[in-house]
């Protein structure tokens, strides 16, 4: 009678643990799915003369297709708008710029040559640039397209289509921009071009990036051109 009571005992426990066990398994129908996590919209706001100037200034130049890639690949940017002053002969430019994945916002120009003297004069004066002597700065532009109101009018404007903004330029013109974009958590990142950048910066030190640390995976290399087969 022992023998079979307890071989009772171990068949009912037996099929008592695949219950259980399927019991678990099956979700209760109360249980609300996850919801599937949808990644961060990430706009990037771009200084176009900036950073080239930037760049130039230490001996190298940006490839900008693979700098709109590093973009999407580093930090998710979504949308890249590229700002550019308009120069008529720059059109095979600017479409490469938008088959490279950009928006290309043009900024009209004006042809600083075109002034009088003592008009050019009073323009550098209001802009807090001393007259040039001799070849003067390489970066002092013969025509002028100033694109900081635009960048500025679309980081607001496009506020409500992105969570975070990236700022690519080391003007410190951007300053009020920076830190209303930090004030409303909406920041990822500042990217400068160089060391050389705006001191009104520093604060913000926690979200600026340099570019140049990036100098062999973004730089432009021409092709080189096949050497004719011998005849």
């Amino acid at each position: 009678m022992s023998e079979q009571k307890t071989s009772v005992r171990k068949a009912r426990g037996g099929t008592q643990r695949p219950a259980a066990v399927k019991a678990s398994a099956k979700p209760s129908s109360r249980q609300k799915a996850k919801p599937v996590e949808r990644p961060e919209r990430v706009f990037a706001f771009i200084d176009s003369q900036n950073l080239n100037l930037g760049v130039q200034k230490f001996g190298w130049k940006i490839d900008w297709r693979k700098f709109r890639r590093f973009l999407t690949d580093k930090y998710g940017v979504t949308k890249a708008f590229m700002f550019i002053g308009y120069i008529p002969e720059n059109e095979a430019l600017y479409e490469q710029m938008h088959d490279a994945g950009y928006l290309v916002v043009l900024k009209p120009t004006f042809d600083m040559t075109r002034l009088r003297p003592e008009d050019l004069e009073k323009l550098r004066a209001a802009e807090g640039h001393a007259t040039p002597k001799g070849d003067g700065d390489k970066e002092d532009k013969q025509v002028k397209g100033n694109i900081d109101a635009e960048l500025v009018l679309w980081a607001m404007k496009e506020m409500s289509n992105y969570e975070k903004a990236i700022i690519i330029s080391g003007d410190g013109d951007f300053y009020s921009l920076v830190e209303y974009l930090v004030g409303k958590k909406r920041l990822k990142h500042v990217l400068v071009p160089s060391a050389h950048y705006s001191s009104l910066y520093n604060q913000f030190d926690e979200y600026v990036e340099r570019l140049d640390a990036y100098k062999r995976q973004l730089s432009y290399r021409p092709r080189r051109k096949k050497p004719a087969a011998a005849e």
